[in-house]
């Protein structure tokens, strides 16, 4: 119940609203503007950088001790997903035009690894209070939307499904297991599993017709 996770959020106390809430804001407004300000594959692949800092910032986190082998494994992950999005790269991808979209990708890249290790410390605030940390940012982009962007509505009941499957899956049930996963899994095999992402969204594009 919503009650529950207004209760939960706030017996995190500011601090763990503030990472909460700006966390999953900050990560999507940036990563959208870095589509808009440069091209998708190489915007996306800067802000794939996250799961390898997740492996790099766990080492400051007590109790964890962050080993080469660590380190390697994520830049071999880095290394697969850049070959999944090769296809996308374009000859004038990195173009100096391009730089405000690729800045947005690497804040965007920061702000979900530093979300990632922080959650750690945010012992006091239960996984329900995802769901008022997801509010609010929700609240919060819709602000920034009519702000930024023109207003398109979905066309047709495929594309209201669409929506609806993105609010129930990667936008609503996602955040509740990766903040259990953060906070009591091991963060540093789910920094470096966190790359099965980019190779699971280019086969569902092929499954889809989308891509090759």
């Amino acid at each position: 119940p919503l009650g529950a996770a207004l209760v939960g959020a706030l017996r995190g106390g500011p601090r763990a609203l503030t990472l909460g809430i700006g966390g999953i804001f900050g990560y999507h407004f940036f990563y959208f503007t870095a589509l808009r300000g440069a091209p998708a594959a190489e915007a996306g692949l800067i802000a794939y950088l996250w799961p390898l800092l997740i492996v790099l910032f766990s080492g400051l986190l007590p109790g964890e001790r962050l080993r080469a082998l660590h380190v390697i494994g994520a830049l071999v992950a880095l290394a697969g997903a850049a070959l999944i999005l090769a296809p996308g790269l374009g000859p004038e991808g990195f173009a100096p035009r391009h730089a405000a979209g690729f800045a947005a990708a690497i804040l965007c890249a920061l702000i979900w690894s530093g979300y990632s290790v922080l959650s750690r410390r945010m012992g006091e605030a239960p996984t329900e209070a995802v769901a008022v940390y997801c509010a609010a940012g929700a609240i919060l982009s819709a602000l920034a939307h009519l702000a930024l962007e023109r207003t398109v509505w979905p066309a047709g009941a495929g594309e209201w499904a669409a929506v609806a499957g993105l609010g129930l899956g990667p936008l609503g049930l996602a955040f509740y297991v990766w903040d259990y996963g953060v906070r009591r899994g091991d963060i540093q095999l789910l920094g470096v599993a966190a790359y099965a992402a980019p190779l699971l969204s280019t086969l569902a594009l092929a499954a889809a017709g989308e891509a090759a």
